[in-house]
């Protein structure tokens, strides 16, 4: 019997992590045989981690969802795949295009690595429609970035968005989805504006914004004065809570936001009259559809793209990695079965 290493944990908890030995899975006829070469973390996975995040996870669970890997073997009613082919993983398998499943009174937000089991692994097995043809451009490393936050970004600003050259867009912080929007924006020609605390200003220039805002400023006068009143396109609301307030205030005539992150809470509110006379448009983003990857994919082979990485871990160090997550990073934490530095 041929064995690999995966994580898995019994219960929530940092410390009901464990790195075991199990049978290395095979492939059902409809799935598909993948050996993990990389997995990218995202804040999200610390925290369905700890506390499970409310979602009904199966254990014994693995976590980890952004996977970029190579097939080595395939079921006999596969079509899409044969052995040798790279490929990422899609973070909600359900949804390959159009409108999200679900309903009024059932929302789904079925993704890997929470609903389904995650890609902490050496293999793992997967739906061949859960995967998608990896990027040539792009190395595994770089390609693990791109199923969560990267597609996250796009779906606002391409998807939903139809960002055109010369626009401008507003990002708040230096997270995953931050710095991914901030790449995707560049390549499609808009200007960009990134808000980020004083210690990664100088940093975020590097990174190629064209205007960085410390955060200790008036950061709504600011980008005002930056537009010369006519305010931002795309804002990139980050923030959560009350914050959606301060992203109307900048947004300008026929603006778009862009609701994606909830760290100042789940609850959002804003003053009605920019909404209101403002005619700005309100997109829920939740990641994106399986349709949507694939374009992505196309784009970044087409028109180059060039994601952020901090740092890289081996499979063992997991833990070190979720430590490097919470610490906050500047760019992707990476955990890589090469042994690869960052280039």
């Amino acid at each position: 019997m041929q064995t690999m290493k995966r994580w898995e944990m019994n219960q929530t908890g940092r410390d009901a992590l464990a790195l075991n030995h199990v049978a290395r899975p095979q492939p059902a006829a409809d799935e598909v045989l993948v050996k993990v070469m990389a997995v990218a973390l995202n804040h999200r996975d610390l925290m369905v981690i700890e506390n499970g995040r409310g979602l009904p996870l199966r254990f014994p669970f693995t976590p980890g969802s952004d996977l970029s890997g190579c097939v080595v073997a395939t079921g006999a009613n596969v079509i899409r795949f044969v052995p040798g082919d790279e490929v990422i993983s899609v973070f909600t398998p359900e949804w390959q295009d159009g409108p999200r499943p679900g309903n009024a009174r059932e929302m789904s937000y079925r993704t890997l690595g929470g609903f389904y089991p995650g890609v902490l692994a050496e293999y793992v097995v997967m739906k061949e429609s859960w995967l998608v043809r990896k990027p040539i451009s792009l190395d595994h490393v770089q390609a693990s970035t791109l199923p969560c936050a990267t597609l996250t970004a796009w779906f606002a600003l391409v998807e939903r968005g139809n960002i055109q050259p010369g626009e401008t867009v507003l990002i708040e912080g230096t997270g995953g989805v931050a710095l991914a929007a901030l790449q995707l924006a560049r390549m499609k020609g808009a200007r960009t504006l990134l808000v980020t605390r004083s210690s990664k200003c100088e940093q975020a220039k590097q990174w190629g914004a064209d205007e960085v805002i410390d955060r200790q400023q008036d950061v709504v006068a600011t980008v005002l004065s930056l537009t010369a009143d006519r305010g931002v396109d795309h804002v990139l609301e980050l923030v959560g809570g009350s914050h959606l307030g301060q992203s109307a205030a900048m947004a300008a005539v026929g603006g778009k936001i862009y609701l994606i992150g909830a760290l100042a809470g789940f609850e959002v509110s804003s003053p009605l009259e920019p909404l209101l006379f403002k005619d700005l448009h309100i997109y829920g983003i939740g990641t994106g559809h399986r349709r949507a990857l694939e374009d992505l994919c196309v784009a970044v082979d087409q028109q180059g793209f060039a994601p952020v990485i901090d740092q890289l871990y081996p499979l063992e160090a997991l833990p070190a990695a979720l430590a490097h997550l919470e610490r906050g990073p500047s760019g992707k934490i990476i955990i890589t079965m090469e042994n690869k530095t960052i280039r």
